[in-house]
């Protein structure tokens, strides 16, 4: 009998992990309750302690040596946030416009 291959999305598999490191129950209980195999859950957990993720094979990125930025790197983080903080504002101002115009429809409804 061939079993079919059932796949996590990344979300489902952090906060399984989540339950276990944080709550401290044990893999297998953790397991039962979400209904997947035990050794697949155990699998994630361990991946997650190595590599800081779950989702990943690859371990979390070293620290340039030193932590120290290079000019060049400097200037596209600045690049960036700036980038960002301009996003952050435009996106606040669509919301306000957005809340504007159910606020006009409500009343217009009415």
């Amino acid at each position: 009998m061939a079993s079919r291959k059932r796949i996590y999305d990344a979300e489902f598999r952090e906060g399984a992990v989540r339950i276990v490191t944080e709550t401290g129950k044990p893999i297998p209980e953790v397991a039962e309750d979400l209904g997947i195999h035990p050794g697949t859950l155990h699998s994630w957990v361990s991946r997650a302690r190595r590599n800081g993720s779950p989702s990943s094979d690859r371990p979390v990125a070293e620290p340039s040596p030193g932590g120290r930025l290079r000019e060049s790197e400097r200037a596209e983080l600045e690049r960036l946030r700036a980038e960002a903080r301009e996003k952050d504002k435009r996106i606040r101002e669509l919301k306000m416009e957005r809340d504007v115009c159910k606020r006009f429809v409500a009343l217009w409804v009415k």
